[in-house]
Protein backbone atom coordinates (compact mmCIF):
# COMPACT_ATOMS: atom_id res chain seq x y z
CA UNK A 1 0.00 0.00 0.00
CA UNK A 2 1.31 3.46 -0.89
CA UNK A 3 2.23 5.69 2.04
CA UNK A 4 1.84 9.40 2.71
CA UNK A 5 4.79 11.50 1.58
CA UNK A 6 7.34 13.05 3.93
CA UNK A 7 5.95 16.51 3.13
CA UNK A 8 2.85 15.53 5.12
CA UNK A 9 4.88 14.30 8.08
CA UNK A 10 5.62 16.44 11.14
CA UNK A 11 9.33 17.25 11.67
CA UNK A 12 10.80 15.16 14.46
CA UNK A 13 8.30 12.34 13.98
CA UNK A 14 8.75 8.73 12.86
CA UNK A 15 6.36 6.63 10.80
CA UNK A 16 6.31 2.96 9.95
CA UNK A 17 5.82 2.91 6.19
CA UNK A 18 5.86 -0.85 5.63
CA UNK A 19 5.45 -3.44 8.36
CA UNK A 20 7.46 -6.62 7.97
CA UNK A 21 7.17 -10.07 9.53
CA UNK A 22 8.90 -10.37 12.91
CA UNK A 23 10.57 -7.05 12.19
CA UNK A 24 12.20 -8.20 8.94
CA UNK A 25 11.39 -5.87 6.06
CA UNK A 26 9.99 -3.10 8.26
CA UNK A 27 10.54 0.32 6.65
CA UNK A 28 10.52 3.42 8.84
CA UNK A 29 10.94 7.10 8.08
CA UNK A 30 11.94 9.91 10.41
CA UNK A 31 11.76 13.52 9.24
CA UNK A 32 14.29 15.68 11.06
CA UNK A 33 14.08 19.45 11.50
CA UNK A 34 15.35 21.11 8.33
CA UNK A 35 13.64 18.54 6.12
CA UNK A 36 16.26 15.80 6.25
CA UNK A 37 14.69 12.35 5.83
CA UNK A 38 16.04 9.12 7.32
CA UNK A 39 14.56 5.92 5.89
CA UNK A 40 15.60 2.45 7.03
CA UNK A 41 14.70 -1.15 6.29
CA UNK A 42 15.46 -3.65 9.05
CA UNK A 43 16.74 -7.15 8.29
CA UNK A 44 17.65 -8.86 11.58
CA UNK A 45 18.79 -12.09 9.89
CA UNK A 46 21.74 -10.62 7.93
CA UNK A 47 25.18 -9.58 9.18
CA UNK A 48 25.67 -6.59 6.92
CA UNK A 49 24.27 -3.11 6.45
CA UNK A 50 24.40 -0.54 3.66
CA UNK A 51 24.21 3.17 4.37
CA UNK A 52 23.65 5.78 1.69
CA UNK A 53 22.91 9.46 1.27
CA UNK A 54 20.80 10.38 -1.75
CA UNK A 55 20.96 13.92 -3.09
CA UNK A 56 18.12 15.24 -5.22
CA UNK A 57 20.45 16.77 -7.76
CA UNK A 58 21.74 15.36 -11.04
CA UNK A 59 23.12 16.47 -14.36
CA UNK A 60 19.75 17.84 -15.49
CA UNK A 61 20.02 20.50 -12.77
CA UNK A 62 23.10 22.03 -14.35
CA UNK A 63 23.27 25.06 -16.62
CA UNK A 64 25.14 24.55 -19.92
CA UNK A 65 28.22 26.17 -18.37
CA UNK A 66 28.03 23.84 -15.33
CA UNK A 67 27.58 20.63 -17.34
CA UNK A 68 29.56 17.97 -15.49
CA UNK A 69 29.62 19.82 -12.14
CA UNK A 70 27.48 17.24 -10.32
CA UNK A 71 29.77 14.39 -11.34
CA UNK A 72 32.86 16.52 -10.61
CA UNK A 73 31.50 17.17 -7.13
CA UNK A 74 30.95 13.43 -6.61
CA UNK A 75 34.71 12.95 -7.09
CA UNK A 76 35.65 15.84 -4.83
CA UNK A 77 33.67 14.64 -1.83
CA UNK A 78 36.13 11.75 -1.51
CA UNK A 79 39.13 14.12 -1.40
CA UNK A 80 38.96 15.18 2.23
CA UNK A 81 37.18 17.01 5.04
CA UNK A 82 38.33 18.95 8.08
CA UNK A 83 38.39 15.63 9.97
CA UNK A 84 39.80 13.22 7.37
CA UNK A 85 42.18 13.26 4.44
CA UNK A 86 41.36 11.37 1.25
CA UNK A 87 43.57 8.49 2.43
CA UNK A 88 41.88 8.39 5.83
CA UNK A 89 38.43 8.25 4.19
CA UNK A 90 39.32 5.21 2.09
CA UNK A 91 41.44 3.57 4.81
CA UNK A 92 38.62 3.74 7.35
CA UNK A 93 36.39 1.50 5.21
CA UNK A 94 39.22 -0.68 3.91
CA UNK A 95 40.26 -1.49 7.48
CA UNK A 96 36.90 -3.17 8.16
CA UNK A 97 36.51 -4.83 4.75
CA UNK A 98 33.81 -2.37 3.71
CA UNK A 99 32.91 -1.07 0.27
CA UNK A 100 32.38 2.60 -0.48
CA UNK A 101 31.38 4.28 -3.73
CA UNK A 102 29.10 6.85 -5.35
CA UNK A 103 27.25 7.46 -8.59
CA UNK A 104 25.77 10.40 -10.45
CA UNK A 105 22.62 10.11 -12.56
CA UNK A 106 20.44 12.52 -14.51
CA UNK A 107 18.28 13.41 -11.51
CA UNK A 108 20.15 12.27 -8.39
CA UNK A 109 23.50 11.49 -6.80
CA UNK A 110 24.20 8.81 -4.20
CA UNK A 111 27.10 8.16 -1.79
CA UNK A 112 27.08 4.82 0.00
CA UNK A 113 29.04 2.29 2.05
CA UNK A 114 28.39 -1.40 2.71
CA UNK A 115 29.85 -2.89 5.89
CA UNK A 116 29.37 -5.52 8.59
CA UNK A 117 26.46 -4.60 10.85
CA UNK A 118 28.86 -3.90 13.72
CA UNK A 119 30.67 -1.32 11.59
CA UNK A 120 27.56 0.62 10.57
CA UNK A 121 28.34 3.52 12.97
CA UNK A 122 31.70 3.94 11.21
CA UNK A 123 30.05 3.97 7.77
CA UNK A 124 27.52 6.56 8.91
CA UNK A 125 30.26 8.75 10.36
CA UNK A 126 32.45 8.63 7.25
CA UNK A 127 29.73 9.14 4.64
CA UNK A 128 28.01 11.93 6.60
CA UNK A 129 31.37 13.64 7.11
CA UNK A 130 32.04 13.52 3.36
CA UNK A 131 28.64 14.92 2.39
CA UNK A 132 28.51 17.67 5.02
CA UNK A 133 32.16 18.67 5.37
CA UNK A 134 33.94 18.48 2.02
CA UNK A 135 36.70 21.10 1.75
CA UNK A 136 36.77 21.26 -2.07
CA UNK A 137 40.32 22.59 -2.01
CA UNK A 138 41.71 24.23 -5.16
CA UNK A 139 44.51 21.65 -5.43
CA UNK A 140 41.97 18.81 -5.27
CA UNK A 141 39.86 20.43 -7.99
CA UNK A 142 42.89 20.53 -10.27
CA UNK A 143 44.00 16.98 -9.45
CA UNK A 144 40.54 15.54 -10.09
CA UNK A 145 40.16 17.48 -13.33
CA UNK A 146 42.79 15.24 -14.85
CA UNK A 147 41.15 12.12 -13.40
CA UNK A 148 37.75 13.07 -14.83
CA UNK A 149 39.21 13.85 -18.25
CA UNK A 150 40.79 10.38 -18.23
CA UNK A 151 37.44 8.88 -17.22
CA UNK A 152 35.82 10.68 -20.14
CA UNK A 153 38.53 9.40 -22.50
CA UNK A 154 37.92 5.85 -21.26
CA UNK A 155 34.17 6.24 -21.84
CA UNK A 156 34.77 7.60 -25.34
CA UNK A 157 36.68 4.41 -26.15
CA UNK A 158 33.46 2.42 -25.65
CA UNK A 159 31.06 3.39 -28.47
CA UNK A 160 28.50 0.92 -27.08
CA UNK A 161 28.10 3.35 -24.17
CA UNK A 162 28.56 6.60 -26.09
CA UNK A 163 25.70 5.76 -28.46
CA UNK A 164 23.23 6.04 -25.57
CA UNK A 165 24.41 9.59 -24.85
CA UNK A 166 24.04 10.30 -28.56
CA UNK A 167 20.49 8.94 -28.51
CA UNK A 168 19.62 11.18 -25.53
CA UNK A 169 20.94 14.10 -27.56
CA UNK A 170 18.70 13.07 -30.49
CA UNK A 171 15.61 13.17 -28.26
CA UNK A 172 16.39 16.06 -25.93
CA UNK A 173 18.71 18.23 -28.00
CA UNK A 174 20.37 20.93 -25.90
CA UNK A 175 17.92 20.49 -22.99
CA UNK A 176 19.53 19.30 -19.73
CA UNK A 177 18.48 15.66 -20.19
CA UNK A 178 20.25 15.64 -23.55
CA UNK A 179 23.63 16.54 -22.07
CA UNK A 180 26.15 13.91 -20.90
CA UNK A 181 26.40 13.27 -17.16
CA UNK A 182 30.19 13.55 -17.27
CA UNK A 183 30.01 16.87 -19.09
CA UNK A 184 32.18 17.66 -22.10
CA UNK A 185 35.93 18.22 -22.42
CA UNK A 186 35.25 21.93 -22.76
CA UNK A 187 32.98 22.31 -19.73
CA UNK A 188 35.12 20.15 -17.43
CA UNK A 189 38.27 22.09 -18.36
CA UNK A 190 36.48 25.38 -17.73
CA UNK A 191 34.84 24.59 -14.36
CA UNK A 192 36.36 26.58 -11.50
CA UNK A 193 36.64 25.76 -7.83
CA UNK A 194 34.22 28.63 -7.05
CA UNK A 195 31.58 27.29 -9.42
CA UNK A 196 31.74 23.77 -7.99
CA UNK A 197 31.80 24.94 -4.37
CA UNK A 198 28.83 27.22 -5.04
CA UNK A 199 26.93 24.33 -6.61
CA UNK A 200 27.69 22.23 -3.52
CA UNK A 201 26.51 24.93 -1.13
CA UNK A 202 23.26 25.59 -3.01
CA UNK A 203 22.26 22.00 -3.75
CA UNK A 204 23.43 19.89 -0.82
CA UNK A 205 20.75 21.16 1.54
CA UNK A 206 18.95 18.96 4.12
CA UNK A 207 15.56 19.31 2.42
CA UNK A 208 17.02 17.77 -0.77
CA UNK A 209 18.70 14.85 1.01
CA UNK A 210 17.48 11.36 1.86
CA UNK A 211 19.46 9.14 4.18
CA UNK A 212 18.75 5.46 3.49
CA UNK A 213 20.04 2.41 5.35
CA UNK A 214 19.19 -1.28 5.13
CA UNK A 215 20.37 -4.34 7.03
CA UNK A 216 20.77 -5.47 10.61
CA UNK A 217 20.23 -2.09 12.21
CA UNK A 218 18.27 -0.13 14.77
CA UNK A 219 16.30 2.75 13.25
CA UNK A 220 16.51 4.98 16.33
CA UNK A 221 20.28 4.53 16.59
CA UNK A 222 20.74 5.45 12.93
CA UNK A 223 18.56 8.55 13.36
CA UNK A 224 20.49 9.70 16.44
CA UNK A 225 23.85 9.41 14.70
CA UNK A 226 22.64 11.09 11.49
CA UNK A 227 21.04 13.94 13.44
CA UNK A 228 24.29 14.53 15.32
CA UNK A 229 26.32 14.50 12.10
CA UNK A 230 24.00 16.97 10.36
CA UNK A 231 23.34 19.17 13.42
CA UNK A 232 25.09 22.31 12.08
CA UNK A 233 23.11 22.19 8.82
CA UNK A 234 19.80 21.34 10.49
CA UNK A 235 20.14 24.23 12.92
CA UNK A 236 20.41 26.67 10.00
CA UNK A 237 17.35 25.40 8.13
CA UNK A 238 13.63 25.43 8.81
CA UNK A 239 12.75 23.93 5.41
CA UNK A 240 10.41 21.00 4.85
CA UNK A 241 11.37 17.94 2.76
CA UNK A 242 11.42 18.75 -0.93
CA UNK A 243 8.58 17.34 -3.00
CA UNK A 244 9.40 14.47 -5.33
CA UNK A 245 10.43 15.92 -8.68
CA UNK A 246 7.44 16.15 -11.05
CA UNK A 247 6.67 17.77 -14.38
CA UNK A 248 4.44 17.75 -17.44
CA UNK A 249 6.83 18.35 -20.33
CA UNK A 250 6.48 15.91 -23.21
CA UNK A 251 8.93 15.32 -26.02
CA UNK A 252 7.66 15.41 -29.58
CA UNK A 253 10.74 14.68 -31.63
CA UNK A 254 10.26 12.26 -34.51
CA UNK A 255 12.27 10.72 -37.32
CA UNK A 256 15.61 12.30 -36.40
CA UNK A 257 18.99 10.76 -37.20
CA UNK A 258 22.26 11.54 -35.45
CA UNK A 259 25.42 9.96 -36.90
CA UNK A 260 28.90 9.89 -35.36
CA UNK A 261 31.25 8.62 -38.08
CA UNK A 262 34.05 6.62 -36.44
CA UNK A 263 36.37 3.87 -37.72
CA UNK A 264 35.04 1.28 -35.27
CA UNK A 265 35.00 -2.50 -35.79
CA UNK A 266 31.27 -2.56 -35.03
CA UNK A 267 28.48 -0.13 -35.76
CA UNK A 268 26.31 0.72 -32.75
CA UNK A 269 22.76 1.93 -33.13
CA UNK A 270 19.86 2.93 -30.93
CA UNK A 271 16.39 3.18 -32.44
CA UNK A 272 13.49 4.59 -30.43
CA UNK A 273 11.70 7.63 -29.13
CA UNK A 274 9.98 9.20 -26.13
CA UNK A 275 8.85 6.87 -23.36
CA UNK A 276 6.90 7.37 -20.13
CA UNK A 277 7.56 9.70 -17.21
CA UNK A 278 8.32 8.09 -13.87
CA UNK A 279 4.90 8.62 -12.26
CA UNK A 280 2.85 7.32 -15.20
CA UNK A 281 0.80 4.28 -14.09
CA UNK A 282 1.32 2.75 -17.54
CA UNK A 283 4.94 2.09 -16.54
CA UNK A 284 4.00 -1.43 -15.39
CA UNK A 285 2.66 -2.29 -18.84
CA UNK A 286 5.70 -0.64 -20.43
CA UNK A 287 7.95 -2.88 -18.36
CA UNK A 288 6.15 -5.98 -19.61
CA UNK A 289 6.29 -4.71 -23.19
CA UNK A 290 10.01 -4.02 -22.89
CA UNK A 291 10.65 -7.50 -21.51
CA UNK A 292 8.77 -9.22 -24.33
CA UNK A 293 10.31 -7.08 -27.07
CA UNK A 294 13.94 -7.03 -26.02
CA UNK A 295 14.40 -7.82 -22.34
CA UNK A 296 15.93 -11.30 -22.45
CA UNK A 297 17.16 -14.24 -24.48
CA UNK A 298 13.61 -15.32 -25.33
CA UNK A 299 12.58 -11.82 -26.44
CA UNK A 300 11.58 -11.05 -30.02
CA UNK A 301 14.61 -8.94 -30.82
CA UNK A 302 17.10 -11.43 -29.43
CA UNK A 303 15.48 -14.28 -31.31
CA UNK A 304 15.12 -12.46 -34.63
CA UNK A 305 18.42 -10.59 -34.73
CA UNK A 306 20.82 -12.91 -32.92
CA UNK A 307 19.41 -16.43 -32.78
CA UNK A 308 17.84 -16.75 -36.22
CA UNK A 309 20.17 -14.56 -38.28
CA UNK A 310 23.36 -14.19 -36.23
CA UNK A 311 23.57 -10.47 -37.02
CA UNK A 312 24.55 -9.20 -33.56
CA UNK A 313 26.03 -10.40 -30.32
CA UNK A 314 24.25 -7.78 -28.24
CA UNK A 315 20.71 -6.63 -28.97
CA UNK A 316 18.13 -5.45 -26.44
CA UNK A 317 15.50 -2.84 -25.64
CA UNK A 318 15.32 -0.57 -22.62
CA UNK A 319 13.13 2.07 -21.02
CA UNK A 320 14.31 5.05 -18.95
CA UNK A 321 11.92 7.27 -16.99
CA UNK A 322 12.43 10.74 -15.57
CA UNK A 323 10.17 13.08 -13.64
CA UNK A 324 8.53 14.64 -16.68
CA UNK A 325 9.51 12.46 -19.62
CA UNK A 326 11.17 9.23 -20.63
CA UNK A 327 12.68 7.35 -23.52
CA UNK A 328 12.44 3.91 -25.07
CA UNK A 329 15.26 2.49 -27.14
CA UNK A 330 16.41 -0.59 -29.03
CA UNK A 331 20.18 -1.14 -29.06
CA UNK A 332 22.19 -3.36 -31.41
CA UNK A 333 25.88 -3.70 -32.19
CA UNK A 334 26.71 -5.29 -35.55
CA UNK A 335 29.16 -5.33 -38.45
CA UNK A 336 28.97 -1.98 -40.29
CA UNK A 337 27.81 -3.67 -43.50
CA UNK A 338 24.84 -5.16 -41.62
CA UNK A 339 23.42 -1.92 -40.22
CA UNK A 340 20.63 -1.56 -42.78
CA UNK A 341 19.54 -5.18 -42.32
CA UNK A 342 19.55 -4.95 -38.52
CA UNK A 343 17.67 -1.65 -38.64
CA UNK A 344 14.99 -3.12 -40.92
CA UNK A 345 14.42 -6.04 -38.54
CA UNK A 346 14.26 -3.80 -35.46
CA UNK A 347 11.89 -1.44 -37.24
CA UNK A 348 9.72 -4.39 -38.36
CA UNK A 349 9.51 -5.78 -34.81
CA UNK A 350 8.62 -2.34 -33.50
CA UNK A 351 5.86 -2.01 -36.08
CA UNK A 352 4.58 -5.53 -35.34
CA UNK A 353 4.25 -4.97 -31.60
CA UNK A 354 2.48 -1.66 -32.23
CA UNK A 355 0.02 -3.29 -34.64
CA UNK A 356 -0.55 -6.60 -32.87
CA UNK A 357 0.70 -6.35 -29.29
CA UNK A 358 2.17 -9.49 -27.75
CA UNK A 359 0.86 -13.04 -27.22
CA UNK A 360 -0.50 -14.56 -24.02
CA UNK A 361 2.61 -16.73 -23.78
CA UNK A 362 4.87 -13.68 -24.08
CA UNK A 363 2.79 -11.83 -21.50
CA UNK A 364 3.12 -14.58 -18.90
CA UNK A 365 6.81 -15.06 -19.60
CA UNK A 366 7.48 -11.32 -19.26
CA UNK A 367 5.49 -11.09 -16.02
CA UNK A 368 7.46 -14.03 -14.62
CA UNK A 369 10.77 -12.56 -15.71
CA UNK A 370 10.11 -9.13 -14.18
CA UNK A 371 8.66 -10.60 -10.98
CA UNK A 372 11.61 -12.93 -10.49
CA UNK A 373 14.23 -10.29 -11.20
CA UNK A 374 12.43 -7.87 -8.86
CA UNK A 375 12.55 -10.28 -5.93
CA UNK A 376 16.07 -11.55 -6.65
CA UNK A 377 17.25 -7.95 -6.90
CA UNK A 378 16.28 -7.42 -3.28
CA UNK A 379 18.47 -10.17 -1.87
CA UNK A 380 21.24 -7.92 -0.53
CA UNK A 381 21.32 -4.83 1.67
CA UNK A 382 22.79 -2.65 -1.09
CA UNK A 383 19.83 -3.30 -3.37
CA UNK A 384 17.40 -2.64 -0.55
CA UNK A 385 19.11 0.63 0.35
CA UNK A 386 18.85 1.68 -3.30
CA UNK A 387 15.17 0.76 -3.43
CA UNK A 388 14.06 2.70 -0.35
CA UNK A 389 16.34 5.66 -1.06
CA UNK A 390 15.15 6.10 -4.62
CA UNK A 391 11.53 5.45 -3.67
CA UNK A 392 11.67 8.24 -1.11
CA UNK A 393 13.53 10.70 -3.28
CA UNK A 394 11.94 10.05 -6.66
CA UNK A 395 8.41 8.91 -5.80
CA UNK A 396 7.77 10.19 -2.29
CA UNK A 397 6.09 6.88 -1.44
CA UNK A 398 6.95 3.24 -0.80
CA UNK A 399 5.43 0.08 -2.22
CA UNK A 400 5.86 -3.31 -0.60
CA UNK A 401 7.23 -6.21 -2.62
CA UNK A 402 3.72 -7.69 -2.69
CA UNK A 403 2.34 -4.39 -4.02
CA UNK A 404 4.94 -4.34 -6.77
CA UNK A 405 4.32 -7.95 -7.75
CA UNK A 406 0.56 -7.32 -7.82
CA UNK A 407 1.07 -4.32 -10.14
CA UNK A 408 3.14 -6.46 -12.51
CA UNK A 409 0.75 -9.43 -12.38
CA UNK A 410 -2.19 -7.13 -13.10
CA UNK A 411 -0.90 -6.13 -16.55
CA UNK A 412 -3.13 -7.44 -19.36
CA UNK A 413 -2.64 -8.00 -23.07
CA UNK A 414 -4.82 -4.96 -23.75
CA UNK A 415 -2.66 -2.84 -21.42
CA UNK A 416 0.49 -3.81 -23.31
CA UNK A 417 -1.07 -3.25 -26.73
CA UNK A 418 -2.44 0.12 -25.65
CA UNK A 419 0.90 1.38 -24.35
CA UNK A 420 2.62 0.12 -27.51
CA UNK A 421 0.19 2.10 -29.66
CA UNK A 422 0.12 5.20 -27.48
CA UNK A 423 3.84 5.48 -26.77
CA UNK A 424 5.82 3.58 -29.40
CA UNK A 425 3.34 4.25 -32.18
CA UNK A 426 2.77 7.92 -31.44
CA UNK A 427 5.46 9.16 -33.83
CA UNK A 428 8.21 7.97 -36.11
CA UNK A 429 11.23 6.65 -34.22
CA UNK A 430 14.58 8.41 -34.18
CA UNK A 431 18.01 6.86 -34.61
CA UNK A 432 21.53 7.31 -33.24
CA UNK A 433 24.44 5.54 -34.95
CA UNK A 434 28.16 5.32 -34.24
CA UNK A 435 30.40 3.63 -36.78
CA UNK A 436 32.07 3.91 -40.19
CA UNK A 437 28.93 5.07 -41.97
CA UNK A 438 29.09 7.51 -44.88
CA UNK A 439 26.69 10.41 -45.28
CA UNK A 440 25.19 8.66 -48.30
CA UNK A 441 24.42 5.55 -46.25
CA UNK A 442 23.10 7.73 -43.44
CA UNK A 443 20.52 9.19 -45.83
CA UNK A 444 19.41 5.64 -46.60
CA UNK A 445 19.11 4.84 -42.89
CA UNK A 446 16.98 7.93 -42.38
CA UNK A 447 14.61 6.64 -45.07
CA UNK A 448 14.08 3.46 -43.02
CA UNK A 449 12.72 5.35 -40.00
Amino acid sequence: MAQASAVQQRPGSTRTLLKGVDGAGTVRRTVLPGGLRVVTETLPTVRSATFGIWVGVGSRDETPQLNGATHYLEHLLFKGTARRSALEISAALDAVGGEMNAFTAKENTCYYARVLDTDLPLAIDVVCDMVTGSLIRPEDVEAERGVILEEMAMAEDDPGDVVHDLFAKVLYGSAPLGRPILGTQETVKALSREQIAGFYKRRYRPEHLVVAAAGNLDHKAVVRQVEAAFAPLLAKSDAAPAEARRGERELRTAGRLELLNRPTEQAHLVLGGPGLPRHDERRWAMGVLNSALGGGMSSRLFQEVREKRGLAYSVYSYSSSYADSGLFGIYAGCQPKRVEEVLRICRAELDRVIAEGITEEELQRAIGQISGSTVLGMEDTGSLMNRIGKAELAYGEHLSVDDILAKIAGVTLDDVHQVARDVLGARRPSLAVIGPISDKRAAGLAALL
